[in-house]
């Protein structure tokens, strides 16, 4: 009997330890360790990125959104714009369009030592920037996941370190290129002071040309310091505009006091009349260019031309032709105005959309959540917020600093809840591979064991602690969970040989019960009816004989039918045989030790007796509504052949029941 039950509860036990955990629990076990992994440095996977992002084109911090700038105040910020590319000498390029964010940390060292090497080293700054920016984001990431394994793996945060050759070469490369653009710097500084010399230089010539005029030599001398002043390069900034006002007064002062060479002078005065009118009309043609930054920096050279390569006009002239160049020049001016008036509007819309966001992530409370599933859930929620922050926009330069603090605080608040739990969650987990490491160690020295009582016992107690213990490590957890099967595999598998193939005693007993089935058939052919007494005396000599091997208990049942169809053959009431069936089968069941058929029978039996006895008390309550009708009423007989049909149903059942509780199990 105990053999029976220790193994109907290893079935049951054995089911669930021989089933691998389901996809679902991975699914959430493997959640979780993403979750602890990308989270272990409190959140240093931040988006390095988003802080260049969010910061505006120079530009529209630098434009002067004024309004009603006169004509002159246009043209001297035009002035300004050009001194400061004059004073940098570089040549306005567009940089073509490459997703260094999709790229692999070597790939962009190559890219940075190709364009450092193929690029003058002042004007590749911005593409340095991006690649900075995209090696920052990435190298960030995997330092993230080396020191989150370094943790993992019980090391302490304070001797972590890592070293990539990747970063080694890169910062070599970002050393050399701001060495090298360090020199490039001074060079120009010394450069344009050398160059603000000679043009000062050109100036003071020109003044003693105008103060000691030739008739016969000045014009060509004139051409001479025209063609030096051309040749000179850029001057520092701030003396950009003077340097060239003050020029072209003494130019203008000479053409006035040009009256040997008439000719040669209204010949320039109509050649740069005919120029400086084809300007205007380039001017013009601007207010058709579509991106008005385009149209902003070929206004830019345009006023480089009309200034540095073309000279003066008839006295008569200048000034009609320069307010027709102003106004032509102001139009464009004003649609950059109102571009970048617009633009900033919308960046300041952009960062009261910020602060919302900010707001709401830093109202969020956390402080509720008890399980992973919650975290997961409370997760995504602060990422959808993070979300709509990034994809909201740029803001000004002047906002972006405090937002993005503001951003960074908010998030790292949720962020320290959040790591504190998976914290605690991952120490969970280390207790719980201890625990299940201790299992395992039962297990093994269990899985040869041949102490079949005991070690059954033991070994289902094992599998039901196992299910119990929460999640481990997910690195572990496969690994762990193999072992531990096998070793129950082993020991079950061998339990399973032993019961299937039984003691020498049990295959005795089969060998009786095979010759004894055979005997029974022989009479169930034989046309003579046995005695009531007869069929019993056979029932009893094969119980005599004890079980069978656990793998071969099915003659027991071969038994019960070949008994059945005897009882069959005798001329008895049906439910006195009914009831002797019924002890036969038991009986079997008794045999083979099949306890959870026997308690199901019994649990039946109990339930329609119950149904069958509210039935007949419904019934017998029924008949008091035919008090006033006669005996042979048919409903009232109906009613009364139902109570007795009942009646009998109820002693077979009850009958059964009292065989069940009089076996011994």
């Amino acid at each position: 009997m105990l053999d029976e039950k220790n193994d109907n509860l290893q079935d049951k036990v054995e089911d669930g330890a021989n089933s691998e955990p389901t996809q679902e629990n991975k699914i959430e076990q493997e959640s979780i360790e993403k979750t602890i992994k990308v989270d272990t440095i409190d959140n240093a996977v931040e988006i390095t990125s988003e802080k260049n992002k969010v910061i505006v084109e120079e530009e529209v911090e630098d434009a002067d959104l004024t309004e009603n700038k006169s004509e002159s105040e246009v043209v001297d910020e035009i002035d300004d714009h050009l001194a400061k590319a004059s004073e940098k000498n570089e040549t306005i390029v567009e940089e073509a369009k490459v997703n260094y964010e999709a790229m692999s940390l070597e790939s962009l060292v190559e890219e940075l030592e190709k364009l450092i090497q193929t690029n003058e080293v002042h004007k590749i700054n911005n593409q340095v920037n991006a690649i900075k920016s995209a090696f920052s984001g990435i190298f960030s990431k995997l330092l993230a996941e080396k020191k989150a394994t370094f943790l993992e793996n019980e090391g302490e945060s304070i001797d972590f370190s890592y070293s990539n050759p990747s970063k080694i070469k890169f910062n070599k490369l970002i050393s050399e290129f701001k060495d090298e653009r360090t020199k490039y710097y001074k060079s120009l500084e010394s450069e344009l002071s050398g160059n603000l010399e000679l043009r000062v230089q050109v100036i003071d010539q020109l003044k003693d040309l105008i103060e000691n005029a030739d008739s016969k030599t000045m014009y060509s001398k004139f051409r001479d310091l025209q063609e030096r002043w051309k040749k000179i390069g850029p001057v520092v900034r701030e003396k950009y505009s003077d340097t060239w006002r003050t020029y072209h007064h003494h130019v203008e002062r000479f053409y006035d006091l040009l009256h040997l060479s008439n000719d040669y002078r209204d010949l320039d005065f109509k050649h740069n009349l005919e120029e400086k009118l084809k300007l205007v009309v380039r001017v013009d043609a601007l207010d058709l260019e579509k991106d008005v930054n385009v149209a902003f920096k070929k206004l830019q050279d345009i006023h480089k031309v009309w200034k540095e390569d073309l000279g003066p006009v008839a006295r008569e002239k200048r000034d009609e032709l320069w307010d027709i160049f102003s106004a032509a020049t102001k139009k464009i001016h004003d649609r950059r105005h109102d571009y970048f008036r617009d633009l900033r509007s919308k960046y300041d819309e952009n960062a009261e959309k910020k602060k919302v966001i900010i707001e709401e992530i830093d109202a969020y409370d956390p402080t509720g959540n008890v399980s992973h599933k919650d975290w997961q859930s409370s997760i995504k929620i602060i990422d959808d917020l993070r979300n709509q922050f990034f994809k909201i926009g740029k803001v000004s330069r002047s906002d972006n600093e405090k937002i993005w603090n503001k951003f960074k605080d908010a998030t790292h608040k949720f962020n320290i809840e959040k790591n504190k739990y998976y914290k605690d969650l991952k120490s969970v987990q280390q207790v719980n591979l201890d625990m299940k490491m201790k299992l395992i160690a039962q297990a093994e020295a269990l899985k040869t064991s041949e102490e079949w009582e005991s070690a059954t016992e033991v070994m289902k107690k094992i599998q039901a602690d196992w299910k119990e213990i929460g999640h481990v490590p997910r690195k572990y957890s496969d690994k762990i969970w193999k072992q531990f099967k096998n070793a129950c595999n082993q020991y079950f598998d061998s339990y399973h040989e032993y019961k299937n193939s039984g003691s020498k005693e049990e295959q005795e007993v089969l060998s009786k019960k095979k010759a004894m089935l055979d005997e029974v058939r022989a009479k169930i052919d034989d046309t003579a009816e046995l005695a009531l007494e007869t069929i019993n005396q056979i029932v009893a000599e094969w119980h005599d004989l004890g079980k069978v091997p656990h793998g071969m208990r099915h003659v027991e049942s071969k038994f019960s039918k070949l008994v059945d169809r005897l009882y069959s053959k005798l001329s008895i009431d049906p439910s006195k045989i009914e009831l002797i069936k019924f002890k036969n089968q038991m009986e079997s069941l008794v045999a083979q030790n099949n306890y959870r058929k026997l308690d199901g029978e019994q649990i039946f039996l109990r339930k329609k007796i119950d149904e069958l006895i509210r039935e007949q008390k419904q019934l017998e309550n029924n008949i008091s509504f035919f008090s006033n009708a006669k005996d042979d009423n048919p409903l009232l007989k109906n009613v009364r052949n139902s109570i007795n049909e009942i009646g009998s149903k109820l002693d077979l059942l009850k009958g059964k029941l009292s065989i069940l509780k009089k076996l011994e199990y």
